[in-house]
């Protein structure tokens, strides 16, 4: 669809949204946005009080968080009004996602370059049998790999093994490219030697997941067409996080992450013993005490001018995730922007959990990017989830980023990652709907 006619099509539904509301409610519109407002505050303040209460607090607030959007449906249908309701929220909707389309730049930001490579004389493959609930078996990799000339190396789930040394001994022996088949924690540890030793890596999108292979833009669905890389496959560079571990490793100063590293709330949840056979009651159990700085150590989050106290959670990520895009979280556009991603969260009572409704604008909310960030606590030691990895790491804990660190080596054809849309604009759109010419298509109305 043409920008202009999209931003004309976001204003007229946004328009028809509010003329539902007055037109059908007359004045009560107005006390229609307020009992959902209201809804959508108290839902959230009770979904803070399940997590950072136990007993009797906590039932009630369940009760609360579920009841809520009931009661208004009930009092909007009660009116007479819920199709009204209904009708409006549809065209608003359609309104922001036509804004959004109509904001998005048409030449965007160039993605990384590709160079074709010939094909490895040596490659080395890693997988593992039980990831991704056996996609190695479903799909046949290894058998697939070795018809393509690949070193399979397929890891005995009785036996643990040293995947990073498994690949620094085949490089030593004249392995030109390594990959993995595996979740991400495998990726990245392989990832790192693929880094010091200069050879081209490969991502085959086994584990359960996938995150990484899903910002490499590779088929998660089928993770035999990634081998395809073996054999007709393009090049390109991206940035690695690294984590300083409190000891240096055969490649360097610190471990490798490929998507994040994680402190405090969920990086302590992880390391409990009984998390691994029950997730979800394990995460119930401490996550209270968590909340309320009744146990786990207090950090403090130096990255770059920013400095965010006593958060219950940070996540450091090789390139910033998505923000303004609700479709596109858990994403990263981009694996070379040479920044890591920050996110800070501080939610210390209801008021604030009900404020992280407005995403990046809440109050308890705070992002940045940043070359270097350096987590202190009042602990020696803290938690930390390396690519959803547990570690207990010493303070101050230092993350940095190496930009264009690691060749990685992609099929010529692949799905690609999806685009994201920038956040909405009013003012940009109307101007965008008043343009008149073909200037419009490409020109930045910003």
């Amino acid at each position: 669809m043409d920008r202009r006619w999209a931003a004309r099509l976001a204003l007229a539904a946004g328009a028809a949204a509010l003329l539902v509301l007055l037109v059908f409610a007359g004045l009560r519109s107005v006390a229609l946005v307020g009992v959902g407002l209201a809804g959508l505050v108290l839902t959230a303040a009770g979904l803070w009080w399940v997590l950072a209460h136990t007993g009797v607090i906590r039932v009630l607030a369940f009760v609360l968080a579920a009841a809520t959007p009931v009661v208004v449906l009930v009092l909007y249908a009660v009116a007479g009004l819920l199709w009204v309701v209904l009708v409006s929220l549809a065209l608003w909707t359609l309104a922001v996602f036509t804004g959004r389309t109509a904001l998005t730049e048409t030449t965007g930001t160039a993605p990384p370059p590709e160079h074709p490579v010939t094909p490895a004389r040596r490659p080395f493959l890693i997988m593992n049998p039980r990831s991704g609930g056996g996609k190695v078996g479903r799909f046949h990799l290894v058998d697939r790999a070795r018809a393509l000339g690949a070193e399979v190396v397929e890891l005995d789930p009785a036996h643990p093994q040293d995947v990073a040394e498994l690949a620094r001994r085949a490089v030593d022996d004249g392995a030109d490219l390594l990959g993995v088949a595996g979740g991400d924690g495998t990726q990245a540890l392989v990832a790192g030697v693929a880094a010091a030793r200069g050879v081209p890596f490969v991502v085959i999108s086994a584990g359960t997941r996938n995150h990484f292979a899903m910002d490499l833009g590779l088929d998660r669905e089928d993770p035999s067409a990634c081998l395809q890389a073996l054999t007709d496959g393009v090049e390109l560079r991206i940035d690695l996080g690294f984590i300083d571990v409190g000891r240096p490793t055969a490649e360097g100063p610190g471990r490798v992450f490929v998507n994040n590293a994680s402190f405090g709330a969920y990086a302590t949840v992880v390391q409990s013993p009984a998390y691994r056979d029950d997730k979800a009651r394990t995460t119930l159990q401490l996550l209270p005490d968590l909340l309320t700085h009744h146990s786990g150590p207090r950090l403090r989050v130096r990255a770059g001018a920013m400095t965010v106290d006593a958060p219950q959670a940070v996540l450091v990520s090789n390139n910033p995730y998505r923000m303004g895009d609700p479709a596109g979280l858990g994403r990263r556009e981009r694996l070379d922007s040479g920044v890591l991603g920050v996110l800070g969260v501080t939610v210390d009572n209801a008021v604030q959990a009900a404020s992280m409704l407005r995403g990046r604008r809440g109050q308890g909310l705070a992002s940045c990017a940043a070359q270097e960030v350096v987590i202190d606590a009042d602990a020696p030691v803290i938690p930390a989830g390396v690519d959803g990895e547990a570690l207990t790491v010493p303070t101050p804990v230092r993350c940095w980023i190496e930009p264009g660190a690691l060749r990685v080596r992609l099929p010529r054809h692949r799905p690609g990652t999806p685009r994201g849309k920038p956040p909405m604009n009013w003012r940009r759109v109307r101007r965008l709907a008043l343009t008149v010419g073909k200037t419009a298509a490409g020109r930045n109305t910003g």
